[in-house]
């Protein structure tokens, strides 16, 4: 019977990240009703749930349930990537309502293994849950007609994550912790004026003229993790 485990069997362990208190709520009674599954974490930001998965970095029978209506800087494209580079052996599943196709190619792009429309229902929600915690990639509610444009969506970004070289991911990175154009050249053994060189090529790819918006812009694409601004 779907959901049942032996004895010695550890159920899997479900982080649920959700701001809306309602659906979690929904959510969690569903997900406990099965005897294969448990929450462990119940959160409602990006930042709550990165802060709890550090106490269970020893699991590996983990499944990070993440909603993509987390909004603010970490949202939940920046909690995809950041436990996707923190924690790895973690298996990952998106979520959202009426997605279209650049939303859930970024979804997979910054890491997840799946996504999954909170339309289905709860059998095919709890289906696609364990799907991806065997390893297997899951589309759960996307139309077929919306496939063409999640592989465009892919190839599209693709291409904007190598627009930045290796030493601007560098600088952009050290810059997000606050240093000035001094600091980060002195970090990274570089003069000042190289640094802010390169600074202005960042803005100019990212679109922005300011620091804070290509931080944003860098966070909000993946290019900044929390691994790598701490």
């Amino acid at each position: 019977m779907q959901g049942a485990r032996s004895a010695e069997a550890r159920p899997l362990g479900v982080v649920l990240v959700e701001p809306l208190h309602v659906v979690r709520a929904g959510l969690h009674m569903v997900i406990s009703s099965q005897a294969d599954m448990e929450v462990v974490v119940e959160t409602a930001t990006a930042d709550e749930a990165i802060d709890a998965m550090r106490l269970l970095k020893r699991r590996r029978d983990i499944l990070v349930l993440v909603s993509l209506g987390i909004e603010g800087p970490h949202d939940g494209f920046w909690l995809i990537r950041s436990v996707r580079d923190a924690f790895p052996s973690m298996s990952i599943l998106a979520c959202g309502a009426n997605p279209d196709g650049f939303t859930v190619s970024r979804a997979l792009f910054t890491g997840a293994d799946g996504f999954l429309d909170k339309g289905v229902t709860a059998a095919e929600f709890l289906s696609s849950m364990r799907d991806v915690a065997r390893g297997e990639a899951v589309l759960g509610g996307v139309p077929l007609d919306a496939f063409g444009e999640v592989a465009e969506g892919l190839s599209r970004q693709q291409e904007t994550d190598t627009v930045l070289t290796e030493r601007e991911r560098e600088i952009i990175t050290v810059a997000a912790r606050g240093f000035t154009a001094r600091e980060i050249g002195s970090q990274l053994g570089v003069r000042e004026r190289t640094v802010t060189t390169h600074l202005a090529n960042i803005y100019r790819k990212l679109g922005c003229n300011t620091r804070l918006s290509a931080v944003t812009a860098a966070q909000r694409s993946g290019l900044l993790t929390l691994a790598s601004v701490e």
